[in-house]
């Protein structure tokens, strides 16, 4: 996780720590490991490690931009490089707007390197009575093109 994601953490969710994270997501990590951003030779580094994908969310439109330009800076930047040389799934999830031309451009160029773009847009379909129902919209989307089999929400169904 970066530095900003922590922050956003912070501020957003009042989670400061990797305890605070654990204990809000529920406990137990049997399969998490968590690396320092500035890590850059730990195993998501390395095209040689198993690895089912990548997500990022949120992406910001910096993170776009870097992973658009191969620069590596960052065990997160390098695990994104690491992802689409392996042509494993990444999924970038920006939520910024408006877009500028160059925010589309870097996308472009992530979507055409093989990024999967998800924005943080979610449908109202089903009809959400409260934020959490919009989020977990986005989280259904996000694990759906991880190829998991894990359900969040209520599928579209046609003439429902």
């Amino acid at each position: 996780m970066s530095q900003h994601g922590w922050r956003l953490l912070d501020v957003e969710a009042g989670i400061g720590s990797e305890a605070e994270l654990q204990a809000a997501t529920g406990g137990k990590w049997p399969n998490v490991v968590v690396f320092a951003d500035d890590e850059r030779g730990a195993t998501p580094a390395s095209g040689s490690a198993e690895s089912a994908g990548m997500v990022i969310c949120p992406c910001s439109m910096g993170t776009v931009a870097a992973v658009a330009g191969g620069t590596s800076r960052s065990l997160v930047e390098r695990a994104a490089d690491v992802a689409l040389k392996e042509r494993r799934p990444l999924i970038l999830v920006p939520r910024e707007t408006p877009l500028s031309l160059i925010h589309l451009r870097n996308l472009t160029t992530v979507a055409e390197a093989g990024a999967t773009v998800l924005p943080a847009a979610p449908g109202f379909y089903h009809r959400p009575t409260e934020v959490g129902q919009l989020v977990d919209f986005i989280v259904q989307r996000v694990v759906d093109h991880m190829k998991l089999d894990l359900t969040f929400v209520t599928r579209w169904r046609s003439g429902e």
